[in-house]
């Protein structure tokens, strides 16, 4: 049920986040004099459409929703770049497309700020392995701790051999009640050697153990061999919107750096497969594997990037949803093919060398471009397919 729930979930933020950057386009493309044909919300085959007379992507366009429920798109008059009818795409200046492609980003980049606005109000995560150095405002920010919880289990440890599960919350420690990671781990050290009690919660019913704890540290499983994990959050009032914006900014930055380090690793990694080291190779197919790590495709986000979120709750399906939107605002601003951004560098490219873009070979470097990036995601769809939970 919790994968059920997770596919419709993000089929339904998938489409209202990719409905929205195609409105910006479709809004910036009328204020610049280009004809706007048709906004739909989904893929072909079309279910229902309607010509609407006024509206605010202009005169008598076509509305239509379709049978494939993930995103949309805007259909402009004369897209490819050498259409010269008035009215078209490709009839605007150079200057008039790039605010047309870019109308997308913004919008997304402005959703992702107003949602990290509505958290650091009501409880924005600290996202420390992300943002090691987040923003806050110092003068009005509160820091909410959650409970402890166990994150992961060494096996034969004494958390181990005492039935001790990945998701239990730790309440007390001999009788002390648990606030904080750092101080847990603190006593739990000091008590090295000693038998101990710990009381936990799981499934919002209390259960107390006792065991005896490692004397020694020495393969860094700790004390107890329980991983530990504390999620905090960041309360603002009135700085609330200025926390929304920056943290948005701090998050581009580590997307684009995150997308450089995976393409990094990805093409260092396919390089390496072809060296005559063995040593070599597998230093490679590491890297390779981590990069996939770091790629869902659409199996990893529906099966099991949402319904993880979906189970979390509220706030965390609202911080994937920024995420997101920030992620497909960085997306369309790379040249990556079939991408606003690949198409902007196009443009721009045959601007800067005075030739003709024409009709057929703009198709012919699109069509090139989408077939890699149809591979790559069935490539990533296949490694995805292990990492769900059914």
């Amino acid at each position: 049920m919790d994968l059920i729930l997770g596919i419709l979930l993000g089929i339904l933020v998938l489409t209202f986040l990719v409905a929205a950057h195609e409105f910006g386009h479709g809004f910036i493309a009328r204020r610049n004099g280009v004809k706007v044909e048709e906004f739909a919300i989904g893929f072909p085959p079309k279910i229902t459409s309607k010509v609407v007379p006024k509206s605010p992507l202009g005169n008598n366009v076509e509305y239509s929703v379709n049978a494939l429920p993930i995103g949309g798109f805007v259909r402009l008059k004369g897209e490819h770049d050498s259409a010269e009818d008035e009215g078209s795409y490709g009839a605007a200046t150079f200057w008039q497309k790039t605010k047309i492609l870019l109308a997308g980003v913004a919008v997304n980049w402005i959703i992702a700020a107003v949602l990290l606005t509505v958290l650091a109000w009501t409880g924005l995560p600290k996202m420390a392995t992300v943002l090691p150095n987040q923003f806050t405002v110092p003068s009005d920010t509160q820091i909410e701790n959650k409970p402890v919880q166990i994150s992961a289990i060494a096996p034969g440890t004494p958390a181990d051999k005492a039935g001790l599960q990945v998701g239990d919350t730790l309440v007390r420690f001999n009788g002390q009640k648990i606030g904080a990671a750092d101080d847990f781990a603190r006593v739990v050290q000091q008590d090295a050697g000693k038998t101990v009690s710990i009381i936990y919660s799981r499934n919002n019913k209390e259960n107390t153990i006792t065991l005896t704890l490692r004397a020694a540290n020495t393969n860094g499983e700790g004390y107890l061999g329980a991983a530990l994990s504390q999620q905090q959050y960041i309360h603002a009032t009135w700085s609330a919107p200025i926390v929304g914006v920056v943290t948005t900014a701090q998050l581009t930055v580590a997307t684009v750096q995150g997308v450089g380090a995976t393409i990094a690793k990805a093409a260092q990694g396919f390089a390496g497969q072809f060296s005559t080291s063995h040593q070599a190779r597998s230093a490679a197919s590491k890297d390779l594997s981590e990069a996939g790590q770091n790629v869902a495709g659409p199996i990893g986000i529906f099966g099991v990037i949402f319904p993880a979120a979906e189970k979390a709750g509220l706030t965390q399906i609202v911080l994937l949803t920024a995420l997101i939107s920030l992620t497909l605002a960085v997306m369309n601003v790379l040249p990556i093919p079939g991408l606003d951004g690949a198409r902007w560098y196009l443009t721009a490219v045959f601007k800067a060398l005075k030739r003709p873009l024409t009709e057929d070979l703009e198709a012919k470097i699109n069509g090139v471009g989408m077939y890699i990036i149809f591979g790559l995601i069935i490539l990533v769809s296949i490694a995805d397919i292990g990492k769900i939970r059914w």
